[in-house]
């Protein structure tokens, strides 16, 4: 059980804001924001998993099914995943504030 508990987590995760921008690569997080035709030149790091949230709730393509994000057509996925972004964006600040000062923020190459 704990094991199945585990996994559904994780799979949670994997649509989640927060490690779309932090823990994968920046030009993982560019695509995916030019596919969802995104209006956002760039998302900051400070926070960026709900920013990265809000860029793809206010895209103009279509939200992305099962196998991209996770949370189907549905808004209220994003807005839902928006608050745990927040909370998990508040974990990571201190990382996340030193690679806003290091790198800048996360472009939207060709968006």
């Amino acid at each position: 059980m704990k094991g199945l508990v585990l996994v559904a987590l994780l799979g949670l995760l994997a649509g989640c804001g927060t490690i779309n921008t932090v823990a994968r690569d920046d030009v993982v997080t560019s695509d995916y924001l030019k596919e969802v035709r995104s209006f956002c030149g760039a998302v900051p790091r400070v926070y960026s998993g709900v920013m990265f949230d809000f860029c793809v709730l206010h895209g103009e393509g279509p939200k992305p099914g099962r196998n991209g994000y996770g949370g189907g057509n549905d808004p209220w996925w994003l807005v839902i995943d928006m608050g745990l972004s927040g909370v998990l964006d508040t974990l990571v600040l201190p990382y996340t504030i030193y690679r806003q000062h290091m790198d800048g923020s996360i472009e939207v190459v060709g968006g």
